[in-house]
């Protein structure tokens, strides 16, 4: 699959989540996703970007910002492709899609136990056993899971990078067999 035939396909399963990809198809569209990203992210800095000098006495501050309306258009538009496509690509592993949103639903979880977990705490008075309690229950989940969110997706990207499990697995024909 060449470069430019991963990106119609991508394109062409905008929202399909069933079958395989390969890996030249993902990592094609991966590149592709960087290189619009980096334009983007020039188109942003040259047009879009907003500076403001503040001068004192003794200093000068230079402040730069910028919406990154670019960017965030060219987001919003490869989203769902990707997504598929990493969905697809982990099928093509033998593995569900939902590993791909791995690392997402990490971040989710732990940010759920923080607030209903320190939530719950600051509902009991400061000091108290309950208070104390609920707060180190809440350390104990976060942490651990923390830890893993720094590991999930190094795991994720080693299983994008495997290569196709032979033959026709629960999902599908193998990408490389059907091609041929």
């Amino acid at each position: 699959m060449t470069f430019s035939d991963a990106i119609r396909t991508c394109f062409s399963k905008f929202f399909t989540f069933s079958g395989r990809a390969s890996r030249p198809e993902y990592w094609f569209f991966f590149l592709f996703i960087m290189i619009w990203s980096l334009i983007a992210g020039i188109v942003d800095a040259q047009f879009f970007t907003q500076v403001a000098v503040t001068e004192t006495e003794t200093s000068k501050s230079v402040a730069a910002s910028s919406s990154q309306p670019v960017q965030s258009i060219v987001s919003l538009i490869v989203f769902f492709p990707h997504l598929a496509v990493a969905w697809r690509r982990m099928h093509d592993t033998g593995r569900s899609g939902l590993y791909a949103l791995l690392p997402i639903l990490l971040i989710l979880s732990a940010f759920v136990t923080l607030f209903f977990g320190i939530g719950i705490a600051s509902s009991f008075q400061h000091g108290g056993n309950l208070d104390i309690l609920f707060t180190r229950a809440t350390l104990l989940i976060v942490i651990p899971t923390l830890i893993i969110l720094f590991v999930s997706p190094l795991l994720v990207l080693w299983w994008l990078a495997r290569p196709s499990q032979p033959g026709t697995n629960q999902y599908g024909p193998n990408p490389y067999e059907v091609a041929q």
